[in-house]
């Protein structure tokens, strides 16, 4: 009988832990099912760029992508805090912004790739707390922040300028090998078992740089799967995200006023913000 109370007791425990962290309630595709289109939307995969009507750079077959990069190849941009980027000039380029972010901006760039099918929306449904509008997902022409064509200066910085540093005021006690962060500090250690390293960041010229998909699993939209170990001290199981974040990251689930989860996974890389860095290394991650 004892044995069996045991049972029943972590059954129950587990039915609600995965209460607790939810499941997705859409394919977790979300907004790049693009209407149906799914994988194809973005991978020709027999055809290349030609397969989704593109012609001009139809030679491309990194990934086999299908989207149109030619009218992208080799401009300058300029992010936020005037962050120079210069974008390959050419899809067969071996650095990491070609996939991490030049692939991104043939459909998510409103300047240039004007082509796409983009509708510069956000295609979730968003928690009552985040307030009314829709938000824009073109960089480059963001016109309902009221910036015109051209301007990427309301956008973070990615690319192989976007660097990312151990150490100084704002950044963690963490060491860096190689372009490869290691959380090893008190601190940083700290927070990977408060929270965890989700973070994807690139290496270029043996220094960690940041690039679309350092933080967004363009695969993922709705949940993360995290394991408990050395990158993450939360339990290990499915958890609920927002827009393409690869760490647990929806506020609007929380059932607490004083839940931090958004604002940890912003934390990865600005150290110098998390409590941790600040004589909080107690306070956890609250869902």
């Amino acid at each position: 009988m004892k044995k069996l109370m045991l049972v029943l007791t972590i059954l129950a425990l587990g039915s609600f832990a995965l209460a607790q962290i939810g499941a997705p309630t859409g394919d977790v595709l979300g907004a790049h099912l693009n209407y149906g289109r799914g994988c194809a939307a973005c991978h020709a995969p027999h055809s290349g760029a030609a397969g989704n009507g593109n012609k001009s750079d139809a030679t491309a077959n990194s990934y086999l992508w299908g989207q149109d990069t030619a009218d992208l190849l080799g401009k300058t941009i300029i992010f936020s805090g005037n962050t120079v980027e210069v974008l390959p000039t050419a899809l067969s380029a071996t650095t990491p912004d070609v996939s991490g972010l030049l692939m991104c901006l043939s459909c998510h760039d409103g300047n240039y790739a004007t082509g796409a099918m983009m509708k510069n929306a956000v295609y979730e449904t968003l928690p009552a707390s985040y307030g009314k509008g829709t938000i824009p997902t073109l960089m480059g022409n963001e016109g309902s922040l009221g910036v015109g064509a051209g301007s990427y200066i309301a956008n973070h910085p990615v690319g192989l300028n976007a660097t990312v540093s151990c150490t100084g005021t704002h950044n963690w006690d963490c060491t860096e090998t190689n372009g490869t962060i290691s959380m090893t500090g008190t601190n940083s250690a700290q927070f990977v078992k408060n929270y965890g390293w989700f973070v994807s960041l690139s290496a270029y010229n043996n220094t960690a740089v940041v690039t679309c998909t350092s933080c967004h699993n363009q695969h993922l939209m709705n949940i993360v799967s995290v394991t408990n170990g050395s990158k993450s001290g939360l339990a290990t199981g499915l958890y609920q995200t927002m827009f393409f974040i690869r760490a647990p990251y929806n506020g609007g689930n929380s059932t607490s006023a004083s839940s931090n989860q958004n604002a940890q996974f912003c934390r990865s890389c600005h150290g110098g913000e998390a409590n941790e860095m600040n004589g909080g290394g107690a306070i956890p991650t609250t869902f």
